[in-house]
């Protein structure tokens, strides 16, 4: 066996295996993003759920509205929170027991193991994570006071007052938190005591600590009381005007995922019915067990992952970066989205630097290796599969939520797309996610690693496994289950089109219609 082969699977591999493990279970400790995200959805819907038309009496009016917010809203804004804050609370118990148990241990220094690069060792001692924790339980406790006051206003808005006084008194009895919370908390149950109490800061209470629905609602209620019918009338304009808004927003976010999903439905059945008439004549049996001719070994596949893909993105290219004369933490929106696209770029140019020299001895390489036809029917492929990869990813993912409850990490570009605002950044962004990420990732997981597995194991094999790793790519846990989802989705479209250009368009229209609802839901 060679030095190069040595180092390779007994060095570099075990290494790569062992910081991924750990990336993966820091995710574990992490906030999961669609908690969050499904909050933002469901604050737009109470917004437009205010909406009236100014025909009262136009029939078709009232059957969209009911059709995009349901029939229910306030009821279902409820539960949302309800189970948001069930989550928040379990997750305050984890991290209270680790706190607990970190108190009383002894100090740890750990050393990352060798060969790395140059850089100095981390030492990571008990009080330092008990310090990570403690921060994590004050930002968990900070949320459960917010979700404390949105729920209590959500339940008082349904006649159920009693059970609102009470949310807002259990939170004013709390004494771990900031104390404004506390007096948002008694001011609010003011408003909807017997008898009255208007607190003479309630206002700029209500406007500090609240915003969007709950805090228009909770402005016309005081304003109702004090008889202030100037302020009255702005308030409500104004709350009109975001209802309609909001209205917008949510057809735009939930009318194209939906009828797309619908017609991936009615795709799949067709696709399933024609497997079962037609069997290998059909389009699902197309291709599906026909092998790549691969002349390379799995320790070129090894090469290319270690080296090409983790090694690069996790160690050279964020050492290269740290190097440079940028502050750090970044704080302008346009230079982070600058920052994550170089990031990318270089990663992705390492790797297929990697790839291109791990394949050079073959060339020329057999028949439908890395093919780009665009002469084929790749855009129908690809749009189908984006169509049939939505109500499969929905479905997984309703599952994930129920299995991390709130927990697992999530992809750091999700949130900076949600809360920047800034045309520039979002435009970086989108050529970041929807253009360089399945050029790169559709060229090293379907061009690559699911044709090279193909000499170990069936087509459908070689599909699952490279979905796996796609998944385990992204270091999140809440992640693995829709991503593998997704990339066999996108295996699938490759394998029977074999051409590059099909799960290209696939993927990018995925990350283009996850860009589009943050941006909305962002403007909110």
């Amino acid at each position: 066996m060679t030095l190069k082969r040595l180092i390779l699977i007994f060095i570099l591999t075990p290494i790569a295996v062992l910081l991924a493990v750990l990336a993966l279970f820091n995710s574990w400790q992490e906030p999961q993003f669609q908690s969050r995200l499904e909050l933002y959805q469901t604050n737009i819907a109470l917004q437009a759920q205010a909406w009236q038309s100014e025909d009262s009496k136009d029939d078709s009016l009232q059957v969209i509205r009911e059709a995009i917010l349901g029939e229910q809203p306030l009821e279902s804004a409820t539960k949302q929170y309800q189970e948001a804050r069930e989550s928040v609370q379990a997750n305050l118990d984890k991290v209270n027991n680790k706190l607990a148990q970190l108190r009383s241990q002894p100090e740890i220094t750990l050393t990352p193991p060798k060969p790395l690069p140059d850089v100095a060792p981390t030492t990571k001692t008990s009080r330092q994570g008990q310090q990570q924790l403690q921060q994590s339980f004050k930002q968990l406790q900070k949320l459960l006071a917010e979700l404390d006051l949105r729920l209590g206003i959500l339940q008082a808005q349904q006649g159920q007052t009693d059970t609102a006084l009470k949310t807002w008194s259990e939170l004013q009895q709390r004494s771990d938190i900031n104390p404004e919370f506390g007096e948002t908390a008694a001011a609010l149950s003011g408003l909807w005591n017997n008898p009255l109490r208007l607190l003479p800061n309630a206002q700029e209470l209500i406007q500090k600590n609240l915003e969007g629905w709950f805090r228009s609602t909770a402005l016309v209620k005081l304003y109702q009381l004090q008889q202030r019918q100037d302020a009255l009338l702005g308030v409500k304009a104004a709350q009109q005007e975001s209802a309609a808004q909001a209205v917008i927003k949510l057809a735009v976010i939930g009318t194209i995922p939906t009828l797309a999903a619908l017609i991936g439905l009615i795709l799949l059945i067709l696709l399933f019915a024609q497997r079962l008439l037609k069997g290998k004549a059909s389009l699902l049996a197309q291709n599906a067990d026909v092998p790549w001719s691969t002349p390379w070994d799995g320790e070129t596949i090894l090469q290319v992952f270690v080296v090409g893909f983790f090694f690069m993105g996790q160690i050279f290219v964020p050492l290269v970066i740290s190097l440079l004369p940028i502050p750090h933490p970044v704080a302008d929106v346009r230079l982070q989205a600058f920052s994550v696209l170089i990031s990318y770029l270089l990663v992705a140019s390492g790797a297929l630097l990697v790839l291109y020299f791990s394949l050079k001895r073959f060339f020329p390489l057999p028949e439908f290796w890395f093919r780009f036809r665009f002469q084929d029917n790749w855009f129908l492929w690809g749009l189908g599969g984006y169509c049939t990869a939505l109500p499969i990813v929905v479905v997984v993912s309703l599952i994930n939520q129920q299995l991390w409850q709130g927990q697992g990490g999530s992809n750091p570009l999700l949130q900076l797309a949600l809360e920047s605002q800034d045309g520039v950044a979002l435009g970086i962004f989108f050529s970041t996610a929807a253009i360089a990420a399945p050029f790169f990732e559709e060229i090293l997981f379907r061009g690559f690693l699911l044709p090279s597995l193909t000499r170990y194991l069936p087509v459908s094999g070689a599909i699952f496994i490279s979905s796996l790793l796609f998944a385990i790519a992204h270091l999140s846990l809440s992640e693995i289950l829709p991503l593998t989802a997704l990339g066999i989705v996108l295996g699938v479209v490759y394998t029977r089109s074999r051409n590059l250009l099909a799960p290209m368009l696939l993927h990018s229209l995925w990350n283009s219609g996850t860009l589009l609802s943050l941006f909305v839901l962002g403007s909110n």
